[in-house]
């Protein structure tokens, strides 16, 4: 018992040592704690003195910083007042001055109307003497001042006609006379240097076949062989009742071309559907693409034309399939351009300048595009693209007129552009646009007066005509062989040159009995 005792005395007493030990911790905590939170007042009363100080400061300073600023802004308000104050009275000083001016101006305004009122006066009185005096002179010429009138204006208007003949006529006879004789020399010794085939190449439109079969595996089932070909040629093709023939149609002669060879490959092969179709058409374009850079290539060396822009040979070799009245324009372009080199040669100047620009001169037949252009402005604007000579493009441009000429090398590729189509056997017309021209020569002719017939002769390249001698004189028919030949130029599209010759005669015709 004693032991249990002793136990429980052990743990009543170790008890009451916990509890005292946890009141003296905890009294000296609640010490601790108080003086942390006292020192945190005191520390936080500090603090806030400090920022209540600031923010006096700070106000104090924004205080004086707007008042800095209401002060000057009244300092700025009062200026203005002040500019404004004499702004005002510069502006009634003006409108005093106005007012003075105005009644200046009104008293100089009544006194110009009375002035212009003796003017009038004075100018009816003036008008009345000047009919009376034209009434006088009308009775004693016994004609009216109108009739006088047209008849000075008759007689000089054929006064100055006469005359202006005459010094043309002079002038025409000396330029023949100093020109004629060399210029023949020039073109002649040019034309017999230059051999040139006169056999015409021409692009084909028709495409043959061996049988009519064919026609039907041409057009595919729904015809979409045919709808195939056309939208990757961009070519249309006429199937009819035409026999063993198919018409190839498209105002671009390469995409022809290529609609043709391509027709021909699938033709040819037996295979005719739209993928066979996609693959002939790529390779097809891809051969003629080779062919037109073979073919302008060995034009240039042909010709001895080095450093041309591949862009310009690509177009010179399109040549090869375009044509100008029948005549191929690859042909006609490198026949201009011996032409140049010889003319240019015989002139003392530079042969090679001439033949680049008689080999470039209608380069801008063959575009890529369609621009709204003169061919030959186009090919000019071509030429500068590629960083050519200004004298060859001013002769590029200029080989039609279209613009001024600034060398000699423009009149050269002009003129030896004319022989190349002027050549008999060069070119060809179809009829009916033939007949017209030949109409249309002769209806011109006969819409002057004192034209008796009118005849179209060599090939429409001479117009006939012959007028009465009773209405017209000699010089009149001089006057009307110029102005024909004007006319024509501008209202009529023609290859090479039109001679106008007019015919005047007189007979005397009697009878012997």
């Amino acid at each position: 018992m004693s032991v249990v005792l002793y136990i429980v005395i052990a743990i009543v007493a170790f008890g009451v040592g916990l509890l005292v030990a946890s009141t003296l911790m905890r009294s000296t905590l609640l010490k601790k704690s108080e003086g942390i939170i006292k020192e945190a007042e005191n520390k936080a009363e500090i603090i806030k003195k400090e920022k209540m100080l600031q923010a006096k400061e700070k106000f104090l300073q924004l205080k004086s910083e707007h008042e800095k600023e209401c002060q000057e802004r009244n300092n700025r308000v009062q200026q203005n007042e002040n500019k404004l104050r004499q702004k005002e009275q510069a502006f009634n000083k003006e409108v005093e001055e106005l007012k003075k001016k105005g009644q200046e101006f009104n008293a100089a305004k009544e006194q110009l109307k009375k002035q212009a009122d003796r003017l009038t006066v004075r100018q009816q009185e003036v008008e009345k003497t000047y009919q009376e005096s034209v009434q006088k002179l009308e009775q004693i010429a016994g004609l009216s001042a109108e009739e006088a009138k047209a008849q000075l204006v008759e007689t000089l208007t054929e006064e100055a006609k006469s005359d202006a003949m005459g010094k043309i006529m002079e002038i025409v006879e000396e330029a023949k006379m100093t020109a004629n004789q060399q210029a023949k020399k020039i073109v002649v010794e040019s034309i017999q240097r230059t051999a040139a085939e006169t056999a015409i190449e021409n692009t084909v439109s028709v495409f043959n076949l061996e049988n009519e079969e064919v026609k039907g595996r041409i057009i595919g089932r729904e015809g979409r062989n045919i709808r195939t070909l056309e939208n990757l040629t961009g070519v249309e093709v006429i199937i009819d009742d035409s026999p063993d023939a198919i018409l190839l149609s498209c105002f671009d002669p390469v995409r022809r071309e290529v609609a043709r060879l391509s027709l021909h490959k699938l033709v040819t092969d037996g295979r005719i559907h739209p993928a066979r179709i996609e693959e002939v058409v790529a390779k097809t374009k891809k051969q003629v693409d080779q062919e037109v850079m073979e073919v302008g290539k060995r034009t240039c060396i042909d010709l001895g034309i080095v450093n041309l822009n591949h862009e310009l040979v690509r177009m010179v070799g399109k040549m090869k399939y375009r044509s100008s009245y029948g005549q191929n324009l690859l042909q006609h372009s490198r026949e201009v351009a011996n032409l140049c080199a010889t003319m240019a040669a015989e002139l003392g100047l530079n042969p090679k300048i001439a033949k680049r620009a008689g080999l470039l001169h209608d380069i801008g037949k063959v575009p890529d595009d369609e621009p709204e252009l003169p061919h030959a402005i186009h090919g000019m604007k071509l030429a500068e693209k590629f960083k050519e000579k200004p004298e060859i493009c001013n002769a590029i441009g200029a080989h039609h007129d279209e613009i001024e000429m600034s060398s000699l090398y423009a009149p050269i590729v002009q003129v030896c552009d004319a022989i190349s189509g002027a050549r008999p056997g060069a070119r060809r017309e179809v009829v009916e646009a033939y007949i017209n021209r030949l109409n249309k020569l002769e209806e011109l002719a006969m819409s002057y007066n004192g034209v008796l017939k009118t005849y179209a002769i060599q090939a429409g390249r001479e117009l006939r005509v012959i007028v009465s001698a009773d209405k017209i004189s000699d010089q009149e028919a001089t006057q009307l062989s110029f102005d024909l030949s004007k006319k024509i130029q501008t209202e009529m599209v023609f290859p090479g040159m039109i001679k106008v010759t007019v015919i005047r005669e007189t007979r005397a015709v009697n009878y012997a009995k």
